[in-house]
């Protein structure tokens, strides 16, 4: 039925693109094409074009939210207007030698309305495409705009455009719908709410979640979510103090009695150091630690050791003076990386015990190429492949593990998973490895286990 559709649309917009050439062959016979016939048509088709532009496909209307319906629509109009583009070209070049020289304005007036008609559809597809999706990111958009002018180059581009438009809204629309189905199973409604901690050079901010679409995900199917709401950088003592504080806080005020902690990079070490040295492992049920370097990095010794004094300085005064622009009060950029380092972590492991009353594990995954990460992770994967071997585009492999229990996370071919991917840095949805879901698995589990 599609199909069907699609071929009836596209066949509408081609007889419309090329009304002069339609009208010239039928108005030849006044029988079959009564005097006025070609008004007449002429109107029905710039209504029919009108209509399809404003509902592209009538099936789109059951989809679940506004926006995936507006970026479905976009794809389709552009689907149409790829097949009534090309009808349109053959059907110029083939009219050619009937209409040169003697009716060469009627093979004119019809190239101008082709552009133009083509040009309504066309522009009607891609605005509903860039104003509503995610996935194709500014890097398609503009590749888009550059390629436009190129001729073949823009239609292959425009057909990756539409592949990943079409892939967002089909996967988004089967997730809210999957979410519907299973509202009342409640998978994420812990015993304990969850504390979301950040890792180092971020913020919780207000209207930029470090933890992409996830802390929806997870309240859509029950959660309940705090955040850390510490400093982007400091060292772990400090930052471990301000999540000790987040925690009496949440605890005091909920009346909760102890929270589910599921801490991402540095902020594994942070919450690690609350625990043990701060006296709060009474307020805490479990730690999950996503991507945490536990056993430091090697090239981070490295680097610290082998970069000059004098750039070390610059480089942290300039860290600094953005992370007190965006909210830190006393941010130190050399503290907090000196802190995961390998040899601080080898110390750290030997004087921050785990604490019995707390269940412990942690999560990793990898990149298995340096092209599947994005920037910058896609630059660091090798610098510290070199030193600290396979790893996720920050953290190595081997530093990950932690706690009673261990997942490992990867996808098949060469993309992989990278450090931003595991909190949905990116907004990416990406094949193999649905990361809104996972989240949803990995508190279910907590809930399943009594936290």
């Amino acid at each position: 039925m599609r199909y069907i559709r699609r071929i009836c649309c596209a066949l509408f917009i081609f007889l419309t693109a090329n009304m002069p050439l339609l009208n010239y062959l039928l108005s030849s016979n006044d029988i079959i094409f009564p005097k006025h016939g070609g008004i007449i048509l002429m109107l029905l088709l710039v209504f029919g074009l009108i209509v399809i532009n404003i509902v592209p496909a009538v099936s789109h209307r059951s989809l679940p939210g506004k926006r995936l319906r507006i970026c479905a629509d976009g794809c389709e109009l552009l689907i149409y207007f790829l097949i009534s583009v090309s009808a349109s070209v053959i059907c110029l070049i083939a009219a050619l030698p009937a209409l040169f020289p003697g009716n060469k304005m009627v093979w004119f007036g019809n190239l101008v309305c082709v552009i133009l008609v083509e040009a309504v559809v066309f522009w009607s597809g891609i605005i509903r495409i860039y104003l509503t999706s995610t996935q194709i990111g500014i890097k398609w958009r503009v590749i888009g705009l550059l390629c436009g002018w190129i001729p073949v180059v823009h239609l292959a581009v425009l057909m990756k455009i539409i592949w990943m438009a079409s892939e967002e809204w089909r996967f988004e629309s089967g997730k809210l719908m999957q979410a519907q189905e299973r509202k009342d199973d409640l998978l994420c409604q812990t015993r304990y709410p969850l504390l979301m901690v950040h890792g180092v050079f971020f913020r919780d901010f207000k209207y930029f979640n470090y933890w992409g679409r996830i802390p929806e995900e997870l309240k859509r199917h029950g959660g309940v979510i705090y955040y850390g709401n510490h400093q982007s950088a400091a060292c772990v003592a400090d930052s471990g103090k301000e999540l000790a504080d987040r925690i009496r806080e949440i605890v005091a005020e909920t009346g909760c009695g102890k929270v589910n902690i599921i801490a991402h990079s540095k902020g594994g070490l942070d919450s690690r150091y609350a625990i043990s040295r701060l006296g709060i492992d009474e307020y805490v049920a479990s730690l999950t630690t996503i991507n945490t370097p536990h056993r430091g990095c090697i090239f981070a010794d490295y680097l610290l050791d082998k970069i000059p004094g004098a750039v070390k300085d610059k480089t942290a005064e300039g860290y600094n003076s953005a992370l007190k622009v965006l909210g830190d009060e006393n941010p130190d950029f050399i503290a907090a990386v000196t802190d995961l380092t390998a040899s601080a972590c080898k110390e750290f492991n030997q004087t921050v015990p785990d604490k019995p009353g707390v269940y412990y594990q942690s999560v990793g995954s990898k990149l298995n190429t340096a092209s599947g990460g994005r920037f910058p992770l896609n630059f660091s994967h090798q610098l510290v492949k070199y030193f600290d071997g396979a790893n996720d585009g920050l953290v190595a492999e081997s530093s990950f593990p932690w706690g009673q229990d261990y997942t490992f996370l990867t996808t098949s071919g060469r993309r992989g998973i990278s450090h931003g991917d595991m909190i949905d840095l990116n907004r990416e949805n990406i094949r193999d490895f649905d990361v809104r879901e996972y989240y949803v698995g990995l508190v279910n589990g907590l809930k399943e286990k009594g936290f």
